[in-house]
């Protein structure tokens, strides 16, 4: 695999490329955003207006989302000058990401951005009028985003989605902790993209003499408490972008760190925030390329030719300061094809 470093990707594609390792309404921070950038083309373009929702607040999503309008404001969409940005986040509640959704279809926005699985499934149930452009999805399929031929659910519907293979997930797993035999996986029920992780887990432990033991957190409270039931029944702790689970990773890496079991991810922020490895796509870049997609809809293209992507390069991430607290010393393996975020 090549391990791609932390700079803007132009790498997407229809399909995912095979990877190796080693071998409003109740909205506490619901606002229109007026922070205003320079840009040189930005007074040749018309004024839009754009709608952003995700289903919480968390460093990965939020880092997504700060690449997005970056990248307009680059090609001449500047916040506070002609482009009026409101963004709602749900705080984790589905209710509230049906009622955000129902308040941006009525709006008439030029374009709607949801961000996660929930969000995304809620807007595209309350419009198909509106431009909705999806990102932070990691099985578009399963949430019934698009179909099996990769052709969106509705004519108004594109988006960018990360397939993150889970067999060099399970190699990185390894090369952390070989004598590892079980796995745990906390993860939320109600979220697609993670039932979907849990079912390739299971398909996939097995031929390398490992067991999946998946715990549920419906809530981000539940996570500390499904987290230390793994003691002694767990060698190694999987997550991957279980929205609850991120929204409570300090949780998750408090109780990892008591129990001496390390803690694999599959986002950069999680590694910041206590993990000790995790491999997955640059938010920021895949923030850019959502806001590639985004501006070629604000400018007037129709979503019809805005054909849904997949980005495919992953990242390698790790903390050897994390990793030592969950009881594993990483291997210069590891750590050369890695970018160690304790450096940083």
């Amino acid at each position: 695999m090549t391990i791609a470093t932390p700079l803007r990707l132009s790498l997407c594609g229809a399909a995912l490329s095979a990877i190796s390792i080693f071998g409003l309404v109740g909205c506490s921070n619901s606002a229109t955003e007026t922070t205003t950038d320079d840009a040189a083309t930005s007074s040749e373009k018309p004024a839009k207006t754009l709608a952003i929702t995700q289903i919480v607040e968390h460093p990965s999503l939020d880092e997504i989302r700060r690449g997005l309008i970056e990248e307009l404001a680059d090609n001449g969409y500047v916040k506070g000058e002609n482009l009026t940005v409101n963004f709602q986040s749900a705080q984790g509640n589905l209710a509230t990401a049906g009622q955000i959704a129902k308040q941006f279809a009525g709006d008439l926005p030029d374009a709607i951005v949801a961000i996660s699985t929930p969000s995304a499934q809620s807007i595209v149930a309350s419009t198909t009028q509106v431009p909705v452009i999806y990102t932070a999805i990691s099985d578009p399929l399963a949430a019934k985003l698009i179909d099996e031929n990769g052709v969106p659910a509705q004519s108004n519907v594109t988006g960018l989605s990360s397939q993150l293979p889970i067999e060099p997930q399970l190699d990185l797993i390894q090369k952390v902790a070989p004598n590892a035999k079980t796995i745990g996986y906390v993860y939320s029920p109600g979220e697609a993209n993670s039932v979907t992780v849990l079912n390739q887990l299971k398909a996939a432990a097995p031929a390398r003499g490992l067991e999946i033991l998946d715990l549920t957190a419906n809530r981000p409270t539940d996570v500390a408490m499904a987290t230390r039931s793994l003691d002694g029944r767990a060698d190694v702790i999987y997550t991957s972008l279980d929205n609850n689970v991120v929204s409570a990773f300090e949780a998750m890496a408090s109780a990892a760190n008591e129990l001496k079991i390390p803690v694999i991810a599959s986002d950069e922020f999680s590694v910041r925030r206590g993990a000790t490895a995790a491999l997955g796509v640059n938010d920021y870049d895949f923030g850019r390329v959502t806001g590639e997609m985004v501006y070629r809809v604000l400018n007037d293209e129709a979503v019809a030719t805005v054909k849904p992507q997949v980005m495919n390069d992953l990242t390698l991430y790790v903390s050897p300061k994390h990793a030592q607290a969950q009881g594993v010393t990483l291997s210069d393996e590891v750590l050369k094809d890695a970018i160690n975020v304790d450096d940083q």
